[in-house]
């Protein structure tokens, strides 16, 4: 908990603690890496790569994906470091989280293979981001401990507070892109179903249709046939 020390009557100081802690959270709201985030087509057998830079070896590199829409929802993916060696891949995956570090200095290449489908595009979340080895906090502008009133101001409490809301907010954020995939995996079979629910009843309306010609024909055909024996 926050402890500052004003009085009622200094409003100079409540104004200063006020714009310590908003330039604290702003702060601390700010990432420590480079991310990326992108939504990207892969068309059916076909292949996307992406790359990202490492100049020191040591840091983390943090890499997820979800397949939102397309055929079964998978797809097939390979992490690649800068000597073309495999670090991870699978095949027929829906989404991905993984967090390695960068042994070597280079470019590090992302690749997604949509080969196994015949006419299927996917659609996927891509989401890359590098940061240090080890977990940095974003530095914080250090305020003032005394106001120009002679008041003095302690704000290390809220400074740990403004921390742990940031790791909450990481926190529900990727609870969002879970609920996000979901969301999109759900509306995608939605829409698929309707489009094969509309196609079937199209074509078993003409399947009746041209049933219906077909038994006019038929009958009228047999009358005309036992109208010509009765002439004769």
């Amino acid at each position: 908990m926050s402890t500052v020390a004003i009085m009622p009557s200094k409003p100079a100081g409540v104004m200063l603690a006020c714009a310590a802690l908003f330039i604290a959270l702003l702060a601390t709201l700010v990432p420590a890496a480079a991310a990326t985030a992108l939504t990207v087509p892969v068309p059916a057998h076909g292949n996307e790569c992406f790359y990202v830079q490492v100049d020191d070896p040591g840091k983390k590199i943090q890499f997820y994906f979800a397949v939102q829409s397309g055929g079964s929802f998978d797809i097939d993916y390979v992490v690649s470091d800068p000597d073309f060696t495999v670090i991870v891949n699978g095949e027929k995956e829906r989404q991905g989280d993984f967090v390695f570090a960068a042994e070597k200095k280079g470019e590090y290449s992302f690749c997604f293979s949509n080969a196994m489908s015949t006419f299927a595009e996917k659609v996927i979340d891509l989401d890359l981001s590098v940061e240090g080895e080890k977990e940095k906090r974003a530095k914080i502008p250090e305020a003032p401990t005394v106001s120009k009133d002679g008041i003095k101001i302690d704000t290390s409490g809220s400074e740990e507070t403004l921390f742990r809301i940031s790791t909450q907010l990481n926190s529900y954020l990727r609870s969002q892109k879970f609920y996000h995939t979901r969301e999109k995996r759900s509306m995608a079979t939605v829409a698929s179903t309707e489009t094969r629910v509309y196609r079937f009843a199209t074509g078993l309306s003409l399947l009746m249709v041209l049933t219906s010609v077909a038994q006019v024909y038929v009958v009228k055909t047999f009358f005309r046939g036992y109208a010509g024996l009765g002439r004769i």
